[in-house]
């Protein structure tokens, strides 16, 4: 299973300069992607208009592979209503559009789908040639829960009012709830859940833009905020220019260029660490992805090698920041906690193995081949993966971790993550903290993710090809696993910058310590 949502970061190696390097071209990159941009004419077909024949030929094209394809596409939104949004979406075309209006619309109806897998992406072309310096960009980036949202950082920095923890109670007169509501309305998710939805507008940058594409850009925004005292007050707040920021900044200055090797080294470390305390008995394992070339599964058989050798009691997983990956490297981690056989699903399918639109899709022949001979038909007419389904993973006996094992989730926590949470959750020593996951609890559609390229404006979309239900037994509720010990942000740890989820474990920790049950 694929996904491309860990959140990596720039090893300590690299020093501030790459950092900060990196944060800005990424920066660039998500700006990109968003929808709704006053883009300038210099940049090459940025602001280009597709005619409405154009956009109707690609979105029919995009209509007809989910209908063919799609194994998810009825699960959560019923044949009737998922007709009436194609039609809605259809209604849109009747006059000629940029790529960031098409892009607008065909995220409104996949957000429909309930499909956390399925999502639209900007045509390479469009990434090429935009044009970033022109872009007025929403100043704050935001930490949301409920319907609560505080400031998590402001590029303006010279803004001594909108400080880090300062709770935001409306923007340009619309309260957060009207505005999460709207923007909702067009960001994908595995059934209904609302965890993922305001955890992936929480990650830097993800709410100016979104904000930005939906609402419409401004020279300044009203923002609605309490003061120290609860006191409701309002001020007006510029837009960001990153190029004239970066400028002044960050100066440009000689940087020796890291090797291969150097590179590899920072990367496998912003995926996986460990880090053990042998006084405390304790450890800490960071994996932020499940994702091939990080070597995870060498990384897991030393790191539980460690743990036997320093007599480590209590172990700390910390998997918040880990959107998937490959589920055999998860499925390994899983060996190491279970104490009994365990499948990886109860079902996998796909709902067709060849597509008549296979030309404009990533890879389609070798995903044809690879389920014309994993697949086979059964009498529900889907073309089951029947080695998963049937398959008993046994408990790796060498090393295995028997201690006290805390796993910390959240809205990041997504795909072969949650397989994962969903594997150990009911194991007698493991307690799962944290906020709900991102992925569905009772399954997903995944496992091959091909992009598909429409023809006339090369927008992208991921099709997911199989549907996996993880366990039958679990509701159907359009949720994702519940921690057993719920830990939700406060404006005070944001303001103080607390990451308030390790503190409960550690505080779990010293109560198991002292004979206080964690239950």
């Amino acid at each position: 299973m694929r996904f491309g949502r860990s959140k990596l970061q720039t090893a300590g190696s690299y020093q501030v300069s790459t950092k900060t390097m990196k944060s800005y071209f990424a920066l660039i990159i998500i700006i990109g992607i968003m929808t709704g941009c006053n883009i300038s004419k210099s940049a090459f077909r940025s602001n280009h208009k597709y005619s409405s024949r154009e956009v109707e030929y690609d979105y029919q094209v995009f209509e007809n592979m989910l209908k063919e394809s799609h194994p998810g596409l009825y699960w959560y939104t019923g044949k009737d209503s998922m007709e009436y949004y194609f039609r809605e979406g259809a209604d849109q075309l009747k006059d000629s559009m940029t790529e960031p209006q098409f892009r607008k619309v065909l995220s409104y109806v996949v957000s429909k789908i309930d499909c956390g897998h399925t999502s639209v992406k900007a045509s390479n072309h469009y990434l090429r040639h935009i044009d970033s310096s022109r872009f007025k960009i929403f100043p704050l980036s935001m930490k949301f829960w409920d319907d609560s949202a505080a400031v998590a950082a402001n590029l303006n920095r010279k803004d001594s009012v909108l400080r880090r923890g300062v709770v935001v109670t409306a923007i340009n007169n619309k309260s957060i709830r009207e505005i999460l509501d709207t923007i909702f309305q067009y960001l994908p998710a595995d059934g209904y859940n609302r965890t993922h939805k305001l955890q992936t507008l929480s990650n830097r940058g993800s709410f100016g833009n979104s904000y930005t594409s939906i609402f419409g850009q401004r020279d300044k925004y009203s923002v609605t905020y309490l003061d120290s005292s609860g006191e409701t007050k309002s001020v007006f707040v510029p837009y960001y220019n990153p190029l004239a920021d970066s400028l002044n900044r960050f100066p440009p200055r000689r940087m020796m260029k890291p090797s291969r090797r150097e590179r590899k080294q920072s990367e496998r470390l912003s995926a996986r660490q460990l880090q053990i305390d042998k006084e405390n008995k304790s450890a800490v394992m960071d994996v932020n992805t499940f994702s091939k070339g990080y070597r995870l599964k060498r990384f897991f058989k030393k790191s539980f090698q460690q743990l036997h050798e320093n007599q480590i009691n209590y172990l700390v997983i910390d998997l918040r920041g880990n959107g998937g990956g490959n589920v055999m490297n998860s499925t390994m981690l899983s060996k190491f906690l279970i104490d009994k056989p365990f499948k990886l699903a109860d079902s996998l399918y796909t709902i067709s193995r060849r597509s008549s639109y296979g030309r404009h899709m990533q890879n389609y022949f070798f995903n044809h081949a690879f389920m014309l001979f994993t697949t086979k038909k059964k009498s529900d007419g889907f073309y089951h993966f029947g080695y998963f389904e049937r398959h008993y993973f046994k408990p790796r006996k060498k090393n295995h971790f028997d201690g006290k094992t805390y796993i910390l989730i959240g809205g990041n926590s997504f795909s072969a993550t949650t397989l994962f949470t969903e594997s150990v959750i009911k194991e007698d020593n493991v307690f799962v903290v944290g906020e709900e996951t991102g992925g569905g609890a009772y399954g997903n559609t995944a496992w091959l993710i091909p992009d598909v390229v429409l023809p006339e404006t090369r927008v992208r979309f991921r099709l997911p090809l199989f549907r996996l239900v993880i366990d039958k037994n679990n509701p159907k509720n359009g949720r994702g696993v519940q921690p057993e010990i719920e830990v939700k942000p406060t404006a005070e740890a944001i303001k103080n910058g607390a990451d308030f989820k390790m503190d409960k474990v550690k505080e779990l920790i010293k109560e198991d310590k002292s004979g206080t049950k964690n239950r």
